[in-house]
């Protein structure tokens, strides 16, 4: 029998794939109950071997059709759990990759084909740990004007994130991990998870290093838009000052989870009035956990001493793509941006541009690039050590429409092409392994070393990895349209 010792009681594991692998590990209590809404607590534990042979359940969440969460998850808000694999259970000090999972702060979970750890444990000699947040409304609804029980409420899913590398700081030697070399990672909101970490003085030594991908520091409410999200879901709800909440069930939580949505984001949504083109259930800042923008915090030198590997896909927004698209319908987004002069400098890059790959190249760079970049470049003036990547390898899958798309450069960091609906997203051809080794020895090496392998991101030279079937290192690319969103938030 594999067990290991944890300051909660003993676990099983089992050997899969040459490494071992234990799933569904709780790193907090069930946040159920009277402890719904409220800040993550110590897991009162087990004496009993407990097994870990399977993962744990993902947190409440509602499939939303897309490519990449189309099939419902198995959850329960039993939820907070991790998942570790590792060589050996031994004393050999590795170093940790901590991977936080994407969705939009609303479905996802750790324990799915992509973010098998095993190559990073094979090849690298690395301990992978996946963890499991809670979403939504049960993560980021902010009740705090209701009582000091709620004071973290709306940032829990964050507070989740904490709790669970604190646990990894506690227990990670046991599993032949070392505390003090831990990486945090994620992609999308799993990116945005990670930058909003760098911000958060709370999380402060919990990791040494940071991965970022498809995900700045820019996906948070303020106060005053968490007070409007909360509102308007307590009158859902039909609920006055947060009393009974904790006995409502939870399909009748995402269900007005879903309502609140629908009527707060969009362009014509509250929340785009208040300038927040977000979502209604993300973390909001103003509180003991996250005092202010970790943007802010990040630019006034805040994760100066931590090495952060950050970047994005070139073709990310083809992922959920925008229907059929004409100049009438492309001035309208631009105008929603104030990015008019914006669009004037890519259509004079992009002669023969449709207005469809026009309105691609746009929102992929608002949402995703240029952050990336500001928050590079906010670390800049505190010699902080940044590098930059551009995932560019295009899929062959849907007639070559999805491109370089959100979400497809995970399998190719991992070394994960051949995991279950990976295929998918390739299309038919030859499988690009090359570039897949490529991406993933540069993970690697930043995960066991600090270093990505090739020169740090700068204002002066901007080098930026190039991960396509050529991959290089490249000095500003697409410059011009770069330089075009200043001023543009």
């Amino acid at each position: 029998m594999t067990v290991a010792q944890t300051t909660t009681g003993p676990v099983q594991g089992r050997e899969k794939e040459g490494v071992l692998l234990f799933a569904g590990i709780p790193y907090a209590a069930p946040p159920i109950d009277e402890l719904r809404f409220r800040a993550a607590q110590p897991h009162l534990g087990w004496t009993d071997v407990r097994p870990a042979l399977k993962f744990g359940a993902a947190a409440p969440q509602v499939a939303t059709g897309g490519l990449t969460d189309s099939a419902p998850a198995r959850w329960a808000e039993d939820c907070l759990t991790l998942n570790i694999t590792t060589p050996a259970l031994d004393n050999a000090g590795r170093p940790v990759l901590v991977w936080i999972h994407g969705g939009g702060y609303r479905t996802g979970q750790g324990g799915i084909p992509w973010y098998n750890g095993a190559r990073f444990a094979r090849n690298g000699d690395i301990v992978v740990v996946s963890i499991n947040y809670r979403l939504g409304a049960l993560g980021f609804t902010d009740l705090s004007r209701f009582g000091e029980q709620y004071a973290t409420s709306g940032i829990n899913g964050i507070l989740d994130q904490i709790t669970a590398l604190a646990w990894v700081r506690d227990n990670i030697a046991q599993f032949g991990g070392d505390a003090n070399r831990v990486t945090i990672a994620g992609e999308s909101a799993g990116g945005f998870a990670v930058s909003t970490l760098l911000g958060c003085p709370r999380a402060q030594g919990l990791f040494r290093a940071a991965i970022a991908q498809s995900g700045a520091a820019h996906h948070t409410l303020p106060s005053q838009a968490g007070e409007k999200v909360a509102d308007l879901f307590l009158e859902v709800l039909g609920i006055d000052d947060a009393i009974g909440i904790d006995a409502v069930d939870v399909d009748t939580i995402l269900k007005a989870q879903q309502t609140v949505c629908d009527k707060l984001e969009g362009p014509a949504g509250a929340l785009s009035k208040l300038g927040m083109a977000v979502s209604a259930f993300y973390p909001v800042i103003g509180t003991e956990v996250l005092p202010e923008n970790p943007f802010s915090a990040i630019e006034s030198g805040a994760s100066a001493d931590i090495p952060v590997l950050i970047g994005s896909n070139r073709h990310e927004t083809t992922l959920w793509g925008y229907g059929e698209v004409d100049d009438a319908k492309l001035n309208r987004m631009v105008a929603n941006y104030g990015a008019e002069q914006v669009l004037a400098v890519y259509r004079s890059q992009r002669p023969d541009a449709s207005p469809q790959e026009l309105i691609i190249a746009l929102t992929t760079d608002h949402m995703f690039r240029i952050p990336a970049i500001r928050l590079a470049e906010a670390r800049d003036p505190h010699n902080a050590q940044t590098w930059m990547y551009w995932f560019c390898w295009e899929s062959r899958a849907f007639g070559g429409n999805l491109k370089a798309t959100h979400a497809l450069e995970i399998p190719f960091a991992f070394d994960n092409l051949d995991r279950a609906g990976v295929d998918v997203f390739l299309g038919e051809g030859p499988v690009p392994q090359a570039v897949a080794d490529d991406m993933h020895r540069a993970w690697t090496s930043f995960i066991r070393d600090g270093d990505a392998g090739w020169a740090p991101y700068s204002r002066e030279s901007r080098a930026t990895m190039r991960f396509a079937e050529r991959c290089e290192v490249v000095n500003d690319p697409d410059g011009l349209e770069r330089a075009a969103w200043e001023g543009i938030r």
